[in-house]
């Protein structure tokens, strides 16, 4: 860059794929540096693509770089309508991509070895092998190394790469922050030459109705720890500004069997109580003002089937 050139800023898309449960939504929160995907200790949590916007500087270069990270569903063999969906929205979120990132859960991976297995379970190895059939040739990034042995760590990496074709690997823990560094000074030297793509200050562009919707059902998760979550969806129905500034957010938690009502509310309607205070907060905080919330608990055994919802989700019905 000479003395009378103008800086040119980077912008472009990151897409994040991986198996179910390899922390995809914790590592791309912690690239961001603020929560922007939903997180629970239970796999599949993610349901829809959600963009995390990050800034960052460029050595050679003062305007920086926009990185806008694609959080996507974890890839899993889909059953129904819903999976499937779940599925295409992942590599979706491939496919315009500038780059890709396969995220591998190294703990489970040195369990793995340990056991005189490969390091990559199925999952894996079919994203992997889907990689190759569509022509992408993704980064490797290795999660969760603080809970794995350097020795585990050179062998999965060389058995991977070994079977693989991926582009770079790194090796990183989304919880602690060891080898983020690396990945964001990466990942913004690559993002091609463009004005920004949203507004500097923004960490993502998800609505709010959606964005208090995906809040509640971490809450959900979070709360019951049990099969019945993959039952329920959670639905903006109102959202009101009021004068003081404040808003009041109704919300439906839809299940799938009159049985799974009494278990969302809890004795004395204790459980629903708990999931919307911590809600409220949480969305409060996120927001910057006062959130009124009310929910109410609904059965719709065909949720899964409502056209409405997907299209609220960003997702394809028709996948």
């Amino acid at each position: 860059m000479t003395e009378t050139s103008v800086p040119e800023t980077r912008a472009g898309f990151v897409a994040v794929l991986g198996a179910p449960n390899a922390g995809k939504s914790t590592l791309v929160n912690a690239l961001v540096g603020a929560k922007v995907s939903i997180v629970s200790p239970r796999p599949q949590t993610t349901r829809t693509q959600v963009r995390g916007i990050a800034m960052y500087d460029l050595p050679d270069n003062p305007e920086g770089a926009q990185v806008i990270y694609v959080d996507t569903p974890g890839i899993h063999h889909p059953r129904q309508r819903f999976e499937r969906a779940m599925v295409a929205a992942a590599w979706a979120g491939a496919a315009d991509a500038d780059a890709v990132l396969f995220v591998l859960d190294s703990a489970d991976a040195a369990k793995r070895l340990e056991k005189g297995h490969a390091a990559m379970d199925s999952d894996s190895a079919k994203i992997v092998a889907q990689f190759a059939e569509v022509g992408t040739k993704p980064i490797l990034v290795l999660n969760k190394i603080d809970l794995v042995k350097l020795p585990f760590l050179l062998e999965m990496t060389a058995q991977i790469n070994a079977a693989a074709p991926f582009s770079e690997t790194f090796m990183v823990s989304a919880v602690t922050g060891d080898g983020l560094n690396h990945v964001k000074e990466r990942l913004a030297a690559m993002m091609p030459v463009s004005p920004f793509l949203f507004p500097p200050d923004e960490v993502s562009d998800m609505p709010n109705r959606l964005l208090a919707a995906e809040v509640t059902r971490e809450k959900l998760f979070l709360a019951l720890r049990q099969e019945l979550p993959y039952a329920c969806a959670v639905e903006t129905e109102s959202w009101e500004e009021k004068k003081d500034g404040s808003v009041r957010i109704g919300q439906v938690i839809y299940v799938t069997r009159e049985s799974h009502r009494p278990i969302v509310l809890g004795e004395g309607g204790r459980q629903i109580k708990s999931i919307g205070a911590s809600a409220r907060n949480e969305l409060t905080s996120l927001i910057g003002r006062t959130v009124h919330l009310f929910l109410h608990v609904k059965v719709n055994e065909r949720w899964r089937d409502d056209r409405g919802l997907y299209a609220a989700w960003g997702l394809d019905f028709n996948a």
